[in-house]
């Protein structure tokens, strides 16, 4: 064993922890978890725990169900939320097949894989998520509409805000985890909090992420509310994105800096928007995977609904910060389709790999567009070249479907999978009668 998993062996004598959490996360983003016994966790570290691949959401079919979960020493963390009893502890899990070869269908080998692609060409990748999610009164019944846990708005400061205290105890408890936090204020939304995380490497970015998504959630329960990163989750009031911003490093300089060129973005930075923009309708269908995430892209303000990059302009699709003095490193770009019930090691994968690509290929940047898209009319769009992001989650499915760039990030099984299961989810949704239907045509027809 090496001096990590060394580590993490003594720290579990040292902190008294009694249970071991392995995290890994299924093909849709969904975190799965097995407790072991520190006794145990030596032989995980060697061997890995088993369990059944057929069993978790796209990993493996019936006759190839054994698969193995192997520990990721330098994701220990003590879970800070477990203070009742001896501590628990959390790492985060590579998943192998039995003869020891990573498992295609693991998200984060699927993301590990990109990021290794990228690293031959001599690029690191980094990621800073703004995360927003909604805070409702109580867990949503079915069919009534969720009650916020206030009505404040963007940057609002509230006496005795309830989101202003869970943001204190969710940051305190992140930090505890060495997840650091860069900013928190309350959204434009009634309820609609966010919570912005410090640059990292997208792998890290990618794992905090999935931990972000289970403090807020175990925040939320233990305050008698309930967290949510729908997209959409009302008609009348934004949506929850999460805006990411992505540059990529060689060695010690950001690779998307270059003095003096138009703001300060290198051909390096603009051939990978460029391909960025040029993949954008493949990569939806993981960027934005839910059939509510296309409610949320349709109405403009906030969320970008067209094909476009722009100089800190938040209409569009890919926006160019202003540049910071003597920060040079800091130069980078905002991806703002994202949204934050994504699977996260597919998403940055998928954005990688289109901006690799436009690298590779020399692709050309497009004219920037200086105005708000949606103030524009559909004709005027047209004769800009705007194209439109999809529109559903079966304009997605059907533009992937035909994807190469998309095939070739996912792999085969994860591919396959993935798009099989939105195409269920899209025809399941196809078939339901809503409310809208109901309140407009009973009384009439």
């Amino acid at each position: 064993m090496g001096k990590q998993e060394d580590f993490v062996l003594r720290a579990l004598e040292e902190r008294d922890v009694r249970f071991v959490r392995l995290w890994f996360t299924d093909v849709l983003g969904f975190l799965k978890s097995v407790a072991v016994a520190p006794a145990e966790l030596e032989g995980a570290f060697d061997e890995g725990i088993g369990f059944d691949g057929s069993a978790i959401e796209g990993f493996a079919r019936r006759y190839e169900s054994d698969m193995l979960a192997k520990p990721d020493p330098q994701t220990f963390q003590i879970l800070p939320w477990r203070t009742d009893g001896p501590a628990t502890a959390r790492m985060f899990c590579d998943i192998v097949m039995p003869d020891g070869a990573a498992s295609f269908s693991d998200p984060r080998f699927v993301l590990k894989r990109t990021l290794a692609k990228a690293a031959e060409k001599g690029f690191t990748f980094y990621t800073h998520p703004e995360i927003e999610f909604y805070l409702f009164k109580d867990t949503p019944q079915a069919g009534a509409d969720p009650v916020p846990v206030d009505r404040s708005g963007y940057f609002d400061h509230t006496a005795q805000s309830q989101g202003a205290d869970f943001r204190r105890e969710a940051i305190t408890m992140l930090e505890a985890m060495g997840i650091s936090v860069e900013f928190s204020h309350h959204e434009a939304g009634p309820g609609q909090q966010e919570i912005d995380l410090r640059y990292a490497d997208a792998l890290s970015t990618a794992d905090n992420i999935m931990t972000f998504r289970t403090v807020i959630r175990e925040v939320a329960l233990n305050q008698g509310i309930w967290a949510s990163f729908m997209p959409k989750p009302f008609t009348t009031h934004p949506g929850s994105g999460m805006h990411t911003h992505v540059s990529l490093f060689e060695g010690d300089q950001n690779a998307f800096y270059e003095a003096g060129a138009e703001y300060q973005l290198s051909q390096t930075g603009r051939r990978f928007i460029a391909g960025v923009l040029h993949h954008a309708p493949e990569i939806s269908v993981v960027t934005n995977q839910w059939v509510n995430s296309y409610k949320r892209l349709l109405f403009g303000g906030e969320a970008p609904s067209y094909i476009t990059w722009g100089h800190n302009n938040r209409s569009a699709m890919v926006r160019v910060p202003m540049y910071k003095p003597n920060k040079g490193a800091s130069t980078r770009v905002e991806l703002r389709t994202i949204d934050p019930a994504c699977n996260p090691y597919l998403a940055y994968a998928a954005v990688l790999a289109a901006g690799m690509k436009g690298i590779e290929d020399e692709l050309e940047l497009p004219r920037e567009s200086e105005d708000d898209v949606w103030s524009l009319t559909e004709r005027e769009r047209k004769s800009l070249g705007i194209e439109p992001l999809p529109r559903t989650l079966n304009e997605a499915i059907t533009i992937a479907e035909q994807s190469e760039l998309l095939a070739e990030t996912l792999g085969e099984n994860v591919f396959d999978f993935f798009l099989r299961n939105k195409r269920a989810e899209w025809e399941d949704y196809r078939g339901q009668v809503s409310a809208f239907e109901r309140d407009q045509m009973l009384p009439v027809i």
